[in-house]
């Protein structure tokens, strides 16, 4: 289960759907050659995102996840 706590290279490692996911919520550094380290919440938080923000992408990749392990 994936939390706000994740590690941004566990989280890539984990499920590499979370790179495009990610990307499209304005959190692009992931993919453009400056690797992100910290938590999931700690990225949203730099790039201004809110704590409701921080939950809705933890719901969202969980359900990412829940698909690609279907």
């Amino acid at each position: 289960m994936i939390t706000k706590y994740i590690q941004i290279e566990d989280l890539v490692r984990e499920v590499p759907g979370s790179v495009r996911y990610l990307m499209e919520k304005g959190i692009k550094c992931l993919a453009c050659g400056e690797p992100i380290w910290g938590t999931l919440e700690s990225a949203a938080k730099a790039k201004g995102f809110s704590e409701n923000d921080i939950d809705e992408f933890v719901r969202d990749l969980n359900s990412i996840t829940m698909v690609i392990n279907a």
